[in-house]
């Protein structure tokens, strides 16, 4: 039997098993903060441009943060650009990318334009996490090191897999809509830092619902996809370098919902930048929170090499660059003592101080045996003032990259309020957060989406 087969039969089986309570409420969760970081991204250019340029006339599906419709592939285009647009959503390290940026506007778009409950989109979303994750599993790292950007490449097949579930399509047309998913998969990281990393996403978005309701109306497509010699594994990642095994093996044992469990973001930033800026914090912090930029004669940074990668950019060029850059970063969480979606706007990556202490950050991989061979996510960082004196700390793991260090429910959800805020009045988010909190129960979850459009009139 094919493998698309075998992992369509594997989501047929989870969407029809009774899910732990703890993995809906994660997928509820992933759901609140996509829809916050998508409300907050609703204006950014990127979005604009490709509302403008993508969406060609009105549909059953809402553009979040606006006053428009559209029909659903321009909606999971465009709501899926939105939700990545900051990079403040959450993510998944075995997939190498993140997740519910892609699933939840497909999603939310499938839901207006066929029906579904809300716990209809627990399930789809739990069913299409655990999907893209261990596809993930068989092709990672060297499909991630290689330059594929697996959040779009990957989110494809997560996209596929969600609704693939809430269309409740057999196994049949569902390994169709896979194998359509991997002519569609794409995306490449020499992109990051500019407006075509986000729209990866409200491509990625838009291609697995595609692909779903192709394979619905009888589309075909290759059976072997995944392991044809001219097939997924074979072109993305090359021989010897995926264990395709991998993937239906301990399938949802456990949820990869539930473990290692989504990634949040405290930071409006690449999380390859992350763990340096909870050990700059920190290290504020312990000065009383603010440390005065003109006594700063050097900042020393260490990250692992495939963070380093791509967020070695001493001199960002934008905003969106700014959000990849180590230096930039922890420059700015020096100054600040803080780092938000206002660090990242208008002219801010320009600020003369930040500029100027930038050019005393020195960054730099793991030293040999700073930390564990295995430790992908560790960071130190030192602070040489002016009277010689070092100010030091280090971060095994940033807080929120695993469902064992996860963020405090009420940080997350002051996170959703001033992200949904920049977008809609405040009256409407806390109706919005109320439903988000009853989201198991609701009969209808399109109104989601209506709760989060600007009323224009």
């Amino acid at each position: 039997m094919a493998l698309a087969y075998d992992i369509a039969e594997c989501i047929v089986a989870l969407r029809e098993a009774a899910l732990p309570d703890a993995a809906l409420e994660a997928s509820r969760v992933a759901f609140e903060d996509t829809l916050g970081c998508m409300l907050a991204g609703a204006a950014e250019p990127c979005t604009r441009t490709v509302a403008a340029t993508a969406v060609s006339g009105e549909g059953p599906c809402t553009l979040a943060g606006s006053g428009r419709s559209a029909a659903p592939l321009d909606a999971a285009m465009v709501n899926g650009t939105a939700a990545h647009a900051l990079d403040y959503d959450n993510g998944s390290n075995t997939m190498g990318g993140h997740v519910s940026a892609t699933v939840v506007p497909a999603l939310l778009a499938a839901a207006e334009a066929f029906g579904g409950s809300g716990r209809d989109l627990l399930i789809a979303h739990t069913v299409g996490f655990e999907t893209g994750t261990r596809i993930g599993l068989g092709v990672n790292f060297h499909h991630y090191e290689k330059g594929w950007h697996p959040t779009s490449t990957l989110g494809t097949f997560a996209v596929v897999g969600a609704c693939a579930a809430l269309l409740r399509l057999d196994a049949a047309k569902t390994a169709t809509a896979l194998s359509i998913g991997a002519s569609l998969a794409s995306g490449i990281k020499a992109n990051f830092g500019t407006m075509t990393k986000p729209m990866h996403v409200g491509h990625c978005a838009r291609n697995g619902l595609f692909a779903v309701l192709l394979a619905r109306e009888g589309f075909t497509a290759g059976a072997a996809a995944f392991e044809h010699k001219q097939g997924f594994f074979e072109v993305y990642n090359g021989a010897g370098h995926y264990d395709a095994a991998r993937i239906l093996e301990s399938w949802a044992s456990p949820l990869q919902i539930l473990r290692p469990g989504a990634g949040y973001k405290q930071y409006p930033c690449c999380a390859a930048t992350h763990s340096a800026l909870d050990a700059m914090l920190a290290i504020v912090r312990g000065e009383g929170g603010r440390i005065d930029p003109e006594r700063i004669r050097r900042i020393e940074t260490w990250t692992p090499a495939r963070r380093l990668a791509h967020t070695d950019r001493p001199d960002p060029q934008g905003n969106l660059d700014a959000k990849f850059s180590v230096q930039y970063c922890v420059s700015r969480a020096a100054i600040e003592g803080c780092i938000g979606i206002e660090h990242f706007e208008g002219e801010a990556w320009r600020d003369p101080a930040v500029r100027k202490l930038m050019t005393r950050v020195q960054s730099a991989v793991h030293r040999p045996g700073q930390f564990p061979a295995d430790n992908h996510f560790g960071a130190e960082v030192r602070v040489t003032l002016d009277d010689g004196r070092l100010l030091e700390d280090r971060v095994d793991i940033q807080l929120g990259r695993t469902a064992d260090n996860p963020i405090p429910p009420a940080q997350l959800r002051a996170k959703f309020v001033d992200c949904a805020g920049r977008a809609l009045p405040q009256a409407q988010v806390e109706t919005l957060a109320q439903q988000l909190d009853d989201f198991e129960r609701i009969a209808d979850a399109g109104v989601l989406l209506q709760m989060a459009k600007i009323n224009i009139n």
